[in-house]
């Protein structure tokens, strides 16, 4: 088939010969589109490539996109030489949009510094660094300083603000009423994290939020007690990332209700704020119905913070005693209302209509609090509990299924039945994670599938598998995984559909428009640095409200860079979390 724009041309170089034109015209008119139609060739060239940097001792992929690089290659070093490497390459075609791609192994790049690559014109800047991941891994934790509630932010630099939220004085929604705390009670709930885009604040996205980190952090305690994030703990004698926990830690003790152990679903106004500082607010504040998910993360992470704060008493006095009576009474008060999820449906004078966070089935939540609190207290009916709950396969860590929290209990336990069984689950689950890698487009286990993307896909689907395939291998005491956990941490700075590195503040082409409240209001034209944004979303569950349109509908396309694009652009806690948890771990690599 002829291209449509060569027909063109033809059409046009007939006229000018039939119309009575000039030769000298008609020749200067053909070059003139000649060169035009060879600048449009060299703009649909494209250079994916991680934004952000790679070890000298990693492969450096790139992968370019319309034109065929054999022969147009180059590579100039850090020192100014031009290399024409013998690359590996290999075609790979998109089963979402069709398109050609050339997968190029660019070899061996040694020394540190910024190697400029270029195919046929277009140019990118490649880094090599023996510490590519030490600048984002840092912004990815201090990012919770950033979007703490309830106290001014001082040590933000030009992201401070004034204070907003309080909750000390928040009430009891009707949902949530008791005997001893009826509706109308005013309670005192304050601090926690901000949880996405909004500003109401979630048990069961939180308890999830800080179990991933705390699982990071077991396997990493001598990089995370040297980590300085520059917070306002930073010069005590815990870790900054143990601190930052504990200023969650301590507004979901808040959570309990002191008279049963129940725990509050969440902390919320009726309707999401409209897109103002937190300190312009003015919408009531409740906690609402208790629940049994809710009750039994905070119970698991109850739990697991006794155990990992009772090293730091100087710091932290008594909690952890706090910590393991609050997480057995939750765990207790699960075990009475088994049935007890969210409707949200179910809530009146007001209604709410924030994020749900709800969930039908508890198995889950069972699993990881039995299994947190087994290994707490050593006690006979949680091992019990554990065994009853197992999962059946391993799954990647998300709010809405946390078993594998509760898997990487046991990963270095005793317990031959249970230990042995999650320990070959998990190994099954990055065995196949893997088997795409040499035939995907971009050289990575995420992304080779449409059900690779949907909501918030960059954190489950792509960094937490990265991370669980550093910790097989940390497991196993292999490298098996981790060049594959790094080609995760390729497609997510840089080396996918889009050429966005997904983290704010980071590459050369990244978010400036998350759906951050906070960012899209506080008139600083660059967002917090170190958010991870959903990602690419074929479900669009926000384009009839979005004046923008997405630019494509390929499922890993489908994103847009707008502050209106809650479905493929907001950012959240959980998202972070799994940020820390897969970089923080990279960046310990050697």
């Amino acid at each position: 088939m002829v291209p449509k724009k060569l027909l063109i041309f033809a059409e046009q170089i007939y006229r000018m010969f039939f119309s009575g034109e000039t030769i000298m015209k008609t020749i200067i008119t053909i070059m003139a589109t000649l060169l035009t139609i060879q600048l449009q060739a060299q703009n649909n060239v494209t250079i994916r490539y991680n934004q952000v940097g790679s070890y000298p001792w990693q492969e450096k992929i790139i992968v370019v996109e319309g034109i065929n690089p054999v022969g147009k290659l180059k590579v100039t070093t850090p020192d100014g030489k031009t290399l024409k490497p013998k690359v590996k390459m290999r075609e790979a075609t998109s089963a979402f949009s069709g398109k050609k791609r050339y997968v190029i192994d660019l070899g061996n790049l040694t020394s540190t510094g910024l190697y400029q690559v270029s195919v046929d014109g277009k140019s990118c800047n490649f880094a090599v660094s023996e510490h590519p991941f030490a600048d984002i891994a840092k912004a990815s934790l201090r990012l919770f300083y950033l979007i703490r509630s309830g106290i001014v932010i001082t040590q933000g630099g030009e992201y401070n603000r004034p204070l907003g939220h309080p909750d000390t004085s928040v009430l009891v929604h009707p949902s949530a009423a008791s005997s001893l705390r009826p509706a109308g009670t005013i309670i005192s709930s304050p601090y926690g994290w901000y949880d996405a885009g909004d500003y109401n604040k979630y048990v069961v996205n939180s308890a999830f939020s800080i179990g991933l980190m705390f699982a990071a952090y077991e396997q990493l305690p001598h990089y995370f007690a040297h980590l300085r994030t520059n917070i306002p703990e930073s010069d005590n004698n815990t870790p900054d990332l143990l601190d930052e926990m504990m200023f969650n830690l301590q507004w979901l003790l808040t959570m309990q209700d002191p008279m049963d152990g129940g725990v509050y679903h969440k902390l919320t106004t009726p309707n999401f704020e409209g897109f103002v500082m937190p300190s312009d607010c003015k919408q009531l504040r409740y906690v609402v119905t208790k629940s049994v998910t809710a009750s039994l993360d905070f119970a698991a992470v109850m739990a697991d913070a006794a155990r990992l704060f009772e090293s730091y008493q100087k710091d932290y006095p008594g909690f952890s005693a706090i910590a393991a009576a609050a997480s057995e009474r939750a765990y207790r008060w699960a075990k009475e209302h088994p049935t007890a999820f969210y409707h949200q449906n179910e809530l009146k004078d007001p209604a709410v209509t924030t994020g749900t966070y709800g969930d039908g089935n508890a198995r889950d939540e069972f699993f990881w609090a039995s299994s947190a609190l087994y290994r707490l207290t050593g006690r006979q009916h949680y091992l019990d509990d554990a065994r009853q709950y197992q999962p059946e396969r391993f799954t990647a860590p998300s709010w809405g299924n946390v078993a594998s929290l509760g898997s990487f209990e046991w990963m270095k336990s005793e317990n031959e039945e249970l230990g042995i069984n999650l320990r070959n689950q998990l190994i099954a689950y990055c065995d196949e994670a893997i088997k795409p890698v040499t035939s995907s487009c971009f050289q990575s286990p995420f992304g080779n599938k449409a059900q690779d993307f949907g909501w918030g896909c960059l954190a489950e689907k792509c960094c937490c598998q990265g991370f669980v395939l550093l910790y097989a291998d940390k497991l196993l005491g292999t490298t098996k995984y981790q060049p594959n956990a790094l080609q995760n941490a390729d497609y997510l700075l840089g080396r996918n559909a889009t050429g966005y590195c997904y983290v704010t503040g980071f590459g050369e082409k990244s978010p400036m428009h998350p759906h951050h409240r906070i960012s899209a209001s506080d008139g600083i034209e660059k967002p917090f640095p170190g958010m991870l944004v959903g990602g690419p979303n074929p479900g669009q569950q926000d384009k009839r409200e979005m004046k923008a349109k997405y630019p494509s509908d390929y499922p890993d396309e489908s994103y847009i860079d707008d502050a209106a694009s809650y479905a493929s652009n907001e950012v959240a806690i959980n998202w972070n979390a799994s940020l820390v948890a897969f970089l923080c771990w990279l960046d310990t690599l050697h």
